[in-house]
């Protein structure tokens, strides 16, 4: 055997799979990555930035790599007919008698297949699997040698990448030379969990960038709190009872209405009443901070740009009528992104409980999506957003304690009633739960 031909063929895949990984490096390369390098002063990071950075220079980076990749193996395939083909088939028929025909079909057919398991296993498979686990180092490293072949083929890539676009538009396809990844939502909320899995992520974490990134879909309605559990100042209060009012009260804003609690006209500051009191010993003009009014249905994002621009951190939304539905702080915003957090003077909010016998114990008020993964239940509606809205849906009437349903194989049992509010529930989780191919309603017991 010549092990000079042997030399030309493993340099030729290794040819093949420098331009693979260059591919793969420049391609799977986190942006913010290379900038990040750049800026540290890695001189091979800010060359690479330039072609990362712009679409025509990426394309035609990849088309170089591309256009090695294909000469490297055509060259191959021919090197490999010439030589190990020939010698093969001059060995099969010296020493295996085989007719020469045969001798050089057979000797052709077993190089093909060899070395294109060479080819695949060393010149794709492996340096494509490294450059996705190391892209960033796979990126850098291939860069200097890919300069050279950007100067080589510089007039064959002026010629495919048109002949390329000329056909895209043709058959009206756009946004030529775009090789980047971009990942929605749900496709970063997928990473993100995968990262939790391999061990990158804390599950706190995980649920916080999972929240952050559900905040964007949220409407002001999902996070309010309901009108009737506002705590509101009547504006012809007299002032010592407001005052009264504001000390006793577990909140530090107070919303102002006039006439009804439709009409609310402003919010009151327990340290804005203080102050006045402590400078002016009365609390005559009332020290009413204006308050920001918006639709029900905005988005949280709609809803922050709004307590921006009227640098306000407490919002009155309104119904489609008119009418007061419920007023969102930004600390309802921030719940959303951390949690509940226990305030000194509000107290622990309620929130769900497993109980010994395997259910669980829902706030009526507490948010479909959250009480999907304690239950169950479905995680959205299009109608209603919490767990009692979804009980009246199903019902069609106000429950009263002890009555039970089954909503998609989960029993639900309205625990205790505030007068007309469904305050709290006890579900069986649908795994665990005996009536759950039961469907209908059962009602029985009184309310507590």
């Amino acid at each position: 055997m010549d092990f000079f031909a042997w030399f030309v063929v493993i340099s030729l895949i290794l040819v093949n799979a420098l331009y693979v990984a260059a591919e793969f490096g420049a391609v799977g390369v986190r942006r913010s990555r290379i900038s990040q390098l750049a800026q540290g002063g890695n001189s091979l990071a800010k060359r690479l930035l330039s072609v990362v950075q712009d679409a025509r220079e990426l394309d035609r980076y990849v088309a170089a790599c591309q256009i090695g990749i294909t000469l490297s193996s055509l060259v191959l395939g021919a090197y490999g007919q010439a030589t190990i083909a020939r010698d093969l088939a001059t060995l099969l028929r010296d020493a295996a008698g085989f007719q020469p025909g045969i001798a050089a079909s057979t000797g052709a057919a077993v190089v093909l297949l060899f070395l294109t398991a060479l080819q695949v296993v060393f010149g794709e498979l492996v340096p494509k699997s490294l450059a996705l686990q190391y892209p960033t180092r796979t990126a850098l490293y291939t860069y200097l040698p890919m300069q050279w072949s950007l100067g080589v083929y510089s007039w064959f890539i002026a010629i495919l990448n048109g002949s390329g676009i000329f056909i895209l538009k043709a058959l009206g396809v756009s946004q030529v030379g775009r090789h980047r990844h971009i990942h929605s939502p749900e496709e970063i909320d997928m990473l993100i969990a995968e990262s939790r899995n391999g061990g990158l992520l804390e599950p706190e974490e995980q649920r916080r960038l999972h929240q952050a990134l559900r905040l964007g879909q949220l409407t002001a309605r999902q996070v309010m709190v309901p009108r009737r559990m506002v705590a509101m100042v009547n504006f012809d209060t007299p002032p010592e009872q407001i005052l009264q009012i504001a000390i006793e009260s577990p909140y530090t804003r107070l919303p102002v209405y006039r006439g009804d609690l439709d009409n609310v006209i402003g919010y009151l500051h327990t340290k804005d009443l203080a102050a006045y009191y402590a400078e002016h010993g009365r609390l005559t003009p009332l020290p009413m901070r204006r308050v920001t009014t918006v639709p029900s249905s905005v988005t949280i994002e709609r809803l922050l740009t709004a307590m921006r621009s009227e640098k306000s951190r407490l919002v009155v939304l309104l119904d489609e009528f008119g009418a007061t539905e419920g007023i969102v702080t930004l600390d309802d915003v921030l719940a959303e992104l951390v949690g509940d957090v226990a305030d000194e003077f509000k107290g622990d909010q309620p929130a769900p409980e497993r109980l010994p016998d395997g259910r669980v114990r829902l706030p009526g008020l507490l948010q479909l999506r959250e009480a999907a993964s304690w239950t169950g239940l479905p995680g959205e509606d299009e109608e209603v957003d919490t767990v009692a809205g979804l009980v009246l849906s199903e019902l069609g009437a106000i429950p009263k304690g002890g009555e039970r349903l089954v909503i998609d194989g989960v029993t639900v049992e309205v625990e205790r009633m505030d007068g007309h509010i469904i305050a709290s529930l006890l579900v069986t989780p649908k795994a665990s739960g005996p009536d759950q191919d039961k469907p209908g309603v059962e009602k029985g017991g009184t309310e507590q």
